[in-house]
């Protein structure tokens, strides 16, 4: 079959690459310029290209393949529409192909951390039961590069964003997990919640009986959307605040007297301050680990493994990751934090008298949502990139701020307004597209400038 690749970042190479290797006579179409890379792997696998903009060849396809950073509203992806041609997302392509188990994770927050944990803890049963673990999908690696190495006895633990998730059709997870929904990329859907929402919610579109669905019960609208529904799927719900048991739903997993328990089977898995540490601490990440348990259980992993990964996990880069000690302060990277309520998590989690670090590519942000919160914690912002004038808006009244033309510049502003022995966090709250090649580039220049100062 003829298939088009509209766009040639990591995802839809990978895309192309698969589809190669099934048969298909792929054409990618790039419009921007390609990267030399990316230009010799198609020469490579002599895949014919375009860049510079798409063509009428694109039309020429049984079915395009779309990668997640071209919205449903770019002109190409209309004229799909118009004349008939299916568009699928990469992940879609990849699942076709997919023989081994599959854990999905999304949520506006904390699906890194979380889809990280459980391949951490899948990785310790792998080797007590002999079975690869995969991390693939939002986290970084692109889940067609791997789906043909994943065995029926491997397990493959997959992150999505929502833009993932929109060319989804088929795609079914064996155990679907969402870990929350606020507001983000609402430029993207229109400033409406509910259209990102459902966006996430294809993550279960297609699951059946054999499925499971594990959720945060503590969030409203996850709580709204799966209560008073008879699914097709069975259900575990996690969380900090006691629920009724639902006719349907297999099981509760919550803290109760410092440990984690299941309330299922009402076994205590582990200890709370067995796997809290400085690098993983806060409620939020209590939340990710009470995720991480419910969907382990949910895919068969032993307490045992659970248990092990628990303890050794520390956290993940560039998400309220200490950055060093320098100038009298302490240096937190929070570079993945991308929205506003990833910025509430970590201001929540560094002790008061900081000085706040933000700004980016502004994606619809509410930034008083966090006004009382800043008023609290927060002696000095620093605004960076095209947001900052929108953050000096926003929190005129609330605490000084100051611009800053450079990252360089915003470290230096922020070690002369830190009082000894209090802390810098760098929390963004906006992508990274405007001064940066993504949010690991960001935070890896920051740790960068905070090394270069005196200790």
């Amino acid at each position: 079959m003829k298939a088009s690749v509209l766009g040639a970042g990591k995802s839809g190479l990978a895309a192309a690459e698969l589809l190669v290797k099934a048969g298909a006579r792929p054409f990618v179409s790039e419009f921007g310029l390609m990267s030399t890379e990316a230009v010799s792997l198609m020469n490579e696998l002599a895949i014919p290209f375009e860049e510079s903009g798409h063509t009428e060849r694109v039309f020429d396809a049984a079915f395009c393949i779309v990668s997640p950073g071209i919205p449903q509203t770019a002109p190409v992806l209309l004229e799909m529409a118009r004349r008939g041609v299916p568009v699928y997302s990469e992940i879609e392509a990849a699942s076709w192909f997919c023989s081994a188990r599959v854990i999905g994770i999304t949520g506006t927050d904390g699906k890194t951390t979380t889809a990280t944990l459980i391949h951490r803890i899948c990785e310790a049963e792998g080797r007590l039961r002999g079975f690869r673990a995969f991390s693939v999908g939002n986290i970084g690696v692109p889940f067609s590069s791997k789906v043909l190495e994943a065995g029926p006895k491997d397990l493959v633990v997959l992150e999505l964003s929502s833009y993932q998730l929109e060319g989804c059709v088929t795609f079914r997870p064996d155990v679907a997990v969402l870990t929350n929904i606020t507001p983000d990329h609402m430029d993207r859907y229109g400033g409406d919640i509910r259209a990102y929402a459902a966006a996430k919610f294809r993550i279960h579109a297609s699951q059946g009986g054999e499925g499971t669905v594990v959720y945060n019960h503590d969030d409203p609208m996850l709580r709204e959307h799966f209560t008073g529904e008879e699914w097709p799927f069975s259900i575990v719900r996690f969380g900090l605040q006691e629920c009724v048991p639902e006719p349907g739903v297999a099981g509760f997993v919550t803290v109760r007297d410092g440990a984690i328990v299941d309330l299922g089977s009402g076994e205590e898995v582990i200890g709370v301050d067995e796997f809290v540490k400085p690098s993983f601490r806060g409620e939020h990440n209590i939340y990710n680990a009470l995720a991480a348990v419910a969907a382990s259980r949910a895919a068969g992993v032993s307490s045992a493994a659970i248990r092990e990964g628990l303890v050794k996990f520390g956290g993940v880069e560039h998400r309220q990751e200490f950055a060093g000690s320098a100038c009298g302060l302490e240096w937190i990277n929070d570079s993945k934090a991308t929205n506003v309520n990833a910025m509430r998590q970590a201001l929540q989690a560094v002790p008061a008298g900081m000085v706040l670090i933000a700004g980016g590519r502004d994606k619809g942000n509410d930034y008083r949502a966090v006004a009382a919160l800043v008023r609290e914690k927060v002696s000095c912002i620093v605004a960076i990139g095209e947001s900052q004038e929108k953050l000096a808006a926003a929190f005129d009244g609330v605490v000084r701020v100051v611009m800053a033309g450079s990252l360089r510049e915003a470290v230096a502003e922020a070690a002369r307004a830190g009082a000894p022995g209090s802390t810098v966090l760098f929390s963004p709250a906006c992508s990274s597209f405007d001064m940066f090649r993504d949010f690991e580039d960001r935070g890896e220049q920051f740790k960068q400038l905070v090394r270069e100062l005196p200790s």
